[in-house]
């Protein structure tokens, strides 16, 4: 029993869709905290003179924004969890309502996937009679493990990294020269933006190159439209 468990162990470890739900959350955060930190802080150094209010505009959108995706991302995926629930409660009255019709259904899945008539109806009643809301929960909602919503983990990750990405941007602003701030901070960001592609994609099993391509195009894109507002409204920050 033990062997075999370390080898399912060791059979997921090869393949990086079980991570998704997590790394969604984690990449989306620092990616987050160091695009929107590093964005803000360049936007008010365009328009300082002094280092003061770069500081205090960059821990205010560090905290704020660690805490709004934190919240945001508890809300997003815990709605999802209430519709799962939902459908796993009406699966269950189906079930108890009309067995046969749903017997039928998992069968007709089995079936679109490839098997015989006779051999999808052979699974759909083994199945049925192991764990008839369990198939019908994998095979019909398409609700597993993997998939399913677990919102105190997409909270915690998604603030956790947002606070650590937005961390690195604040750490420029507090020890580098003022003179050319928002350069500094612009080149860091996106030092630290590339870090992060890699490494997502390094671990979610994909094109490092495509990862690095994208984070730093978008990312141009946001601090140069922020550092745009701030040379537009020029305003002498002291």
């Amino acid at each position: 029993m033990k062997q075999k468990t370390e080898e399912k162990d060791n059979y997921l470890d090869n393949h990086y869709i079980h991570r998704s739900n997590w790394l969604r959350a984690a990449v989306l955060g620092a990616n987050d905290g160091i695009l929107s930190t590093a964005s803000l802080a360049i936007g008010v150094a365009a328009a300082s003179a002094t280092r003061e209010p770069i500081i205090l505009a960059t821990l205010a959108g560090l905290v704020a924004g660690a805490l709004s995706m934190a919240a945001g991302e508890y809300v997003s995926v815990s709605s999802q969890t209430d519709v799962e629930k939902a459908d796993i409660e009406r699966e269950q009255q189906e079930l108890n309502d009309m067995p046969d019709i749903e017997l039928q259904r998992l069968a007709e899945i089995f079936e679109k996937r490839g098997l015989k008539k006779t051999t999808s109806l052979i699974v759909a009643k083994e199945l049925t009679e192991h764990d008839a809301l369990g198939a019908h929960i994998r095979d019909e909602l398409g609700i597993n493990e993997i998939s399913q919503a677990k919102p105190i983990q997409a909270a915690l990750a998604s603030g956790a990294s947002f606070t650590i990405g937005g961390l690195l941007p604040f750490l420029v602003t507090l020890f580098l020269p003022l003179n050319s701030m928002e350069y500094s901070i612009y080149g860091f960001a996106l030092f630290f933006l590339i870090i992060l592609g890699a490494l997502a994609a390094k671990t979610g099993g994909s094109s490092i190159a495509k990862a690095i391509v994208r984070i730093t195009f978008w990312g141009t894109v946001a601090m140069g439209l922020t550092a745009l507002v701030g040379y537009l409204f020029n305003v002498n920050v002291s």
